[in-house]
């Protein structure tokens, strides 16, 4: 069943249809997170004779070509559900589409003989799923009216993280590269099928679709600050908050091993991820169904990112294994809250009900675009600039700012 988008929804969802979207949701990150976890990695080592490079130096390159790829995927998708006027709904068929493309891909890097076949894999992988990640980010603001979507959001929060669990578990459990995307494509395509059948996707009329152009396509892609100043501070803050997590987390090894002298750094990262993973979990959902309550957004983005800077610098100031454990657990405090706060903020300040799929594939920009910018941020004050209590101090004053500036935001409370 479809029904017409309205431009605001007012209806309350049921915990129905949020448990399957987030259903869908743990799908797509299976289908990112087996890879990213063991796969690729494991590919690499194979693959790595004779191409000249170090199997460190594939997998960068690797996964640098998807992440180029997911940065212009996810908003051109979300444009194009934007105009979609399918009898199923706007979304519903880039869900169907993204979740099929994404398991046909994850075969294809299974049968992967070298590089460039890895290569081409891993982009199409991200290019599909980016598809139906975008189309289920949209349901949100298309079905959910504003003061439930911190709950939403933090339910679509812990679906990521238990998405990246999920994938790393089938990805180990399988026993074997092959059989490891095998299983991944096929949780990914069955996952999303309870949404898909049940979801009453929100449909277009032909009428309403905008004329097509190309170059009004591709300028819709600029949102100006100026025009649209609240959209334009949310992305910065987001992209601050992130980098500066990005920061902290990027030579974690690499500190356990040549700062603390950890025994075995590689263990060491794993507790420090399980105790992370345990205390986001704990408040992801927590912090969205409290801002719905409260009716209030910013003062939880505010305060999760000082509490993740105020971590951060305390990396740099006691550099310790107990004060790593500490940090770890007050880091997953505050971006458990961020996650759902901050995404429900997101929607509240999008410009046009129309242009919902491709505002939010730029604002998930801001999701990956630190990706990218941390390590070359965080090479030279490493190595050059002052070490690791240098780089943490930077990390936790860009966190800082991405806190504060949350309070330029005008149209939200």
């Amino acid at each position: 069943m479809t029904v017409d988008a309205p431009a605001d929804p007012t209806e309350r969802v049921g915990r129905g249809w949020t448990a399957a979207l987030g259903l869908a949701n743990v799908a797509i990150w299976v289908g990112w997170y087996g890879p990213l976890q063991i796969l690729l990695a494991r590919q690499a080592e194979d693959f790595a004779p004779g191409t000249g490079m170090s199997k460190e130096t594939l997998l960068a390159w690797v996964t640098g070509a998807g992440a180029v790829v997911s940065l212009a995927a996810n908003p051109f998708f979300g444009a194009l559900s934007d105009r979609t006027t399918a009898r199923r709904g706007r979304r519903t068929p880039w869900i169907v589409a993204g979740a099929a493309g994404g398991a046909l891909s994850l075969l294809l890097l299974a049968g992967a003989g070298g590089l460039w076949s890895m290569a081409v894999g891993w982009c199409l992988v991200q290019l599909t799923l980016n598809a139906a990640f975008a189309a289920v980010t949209a349901a949100v603001p298309d079905r959910v009216p504003r003061l439930q979507r911190g709950t939403v959001g933090g339910w679509l929060g812990a679906a990521q993280i238990l998405g990246a669990v999920a994938g790393t578990g089938l990805a180990t459990a399988a026993g074997g590269i092959a059989a490891g995307y095998a299983a991944c494509a096929v949780f990914t395509l069955a996952g999303v099928l309870p949404y898909v059948l049940r979801s009453g996707d929100l449909r277009l009329a032909v009428a309403d679709r905008p004329a097509w152009s190309w170059r009004s396509f591709a300028r819709g892609f600029w949102l100006s600050p100026r025009r649209h100043p609240d959209f334009g501070w949310a992305w910065l803050t987001r992209f601050l908050i992130n980098l500066s997590n990005a920061l902290v987390i990027l030579y974690l090894l690499y500190y356990l091993r040549d700062r603390l002298h950890h025994d075995d750094p590689e263990q060491g990262v794993l507790i420090l991820t399980a105790v992370n993973s345990v205390t986001l979990l704990a408040t992801v959902v927590v912090g969205g169904v409290w801002s719905d309550r409260v009716g209030r957004r910013k003062p939880f983005v505010r305060w999760s990112g000082v509490l993740m800077a105020a971590a951060t610098a305390l990396l740099a100031v006691w550099q310790t294994w107990p004060a790593a454990i500490v940090v770890a657990g007050l880091l997953g405090v505050g971006l458990g809250v961020f996650m759902s706060v901050d995404f429900a903020l997101m929607t509240d300040v999008l410009p046009r009900a129309a242009d919902r799929g491709k505002d939010l594939g730029v604002i998930n920009v801001a999701n990956a675009l630190p990706q990218v910018a941390a390590p070359a941020l965080a090479a030279p004050i490493v190595t050059h600039l002052g070490g690791y209590e240098v780089l943490y101090l930077v990390a936790a004053g860009v966190g800082i700012a991405g806190a504060v500036l949350v309070g330029r935001i005008r149209g939200v409370d």
